[in-house]
């Protein structure tokens, strides 16, 4: 999974990106236990989702291109009550795509997130077509707008 990741994203040579590590982890758990989201059939992970829910005032900063990912992340509060849910990642094994566990995974951690907040939207920075649309099955499913980050020139 962390070859996937690096393979997709590459992170370590942006640093507007988060790079996601144990420490990352833990803070999105504070933020929320359901942001992060894994499937594991019994020899390690297959699929693996991050989602952060945060306030509208950072979503639209990051939307206009005014912070990145990573400030997003770490300027997100702890322990407030948060109005939207950035779709951060979703990853699944070559050999388990298409059989829809990502997006089991992410409605999941969306439902168990609106259980405790308001949630007025969903929003995204697409690295791939496949990661695009994911994000909009999930507009359609959570039945939320969805707002896109476009690529920074």
């Amino acid at each position: 999974m962390i070859q996937l990741a690096e393979d997709v994203f590459d992170a370590r040579h942006d640093p507007d990106q988060l790079d996601v590590n144990e420490e990352v982890i833990k803070r999105f758990q504070l933020i929320h236990p359901a942001s992060v989201g894994e499937y594991n059939e019994g020899e390690g992970p297959i699929a693996w989702v991050l989602v952060l829910p945060t306030t509208i005032l950072l979503m639209n900063q990051f939307i206009e291109g005014k912070i990145n990912e990573k400030q997003l992340f770490y300027q997100t509060p702890l322990q407030i009550p948060y109005e939207a849910i950035y779709l951060c990642s979703a990853m699944v094994l070559d050999e388990y795509r298409r059989q829809g566990i990502a997006k089991r995974l992410t409605l999941d951690a969306i439902n168990s997130i609106r259980k405790d907040h308001k949630i007025q939207c969903l929003f995204y920075w697409p690295f791939t077509k496949e990661g695009d649309l994911a994000a909009k099955s999930l507009e359609e499913a959570c039945e939320l707008p969805l707002l896109l980050r476009m690529a920074q020139p």
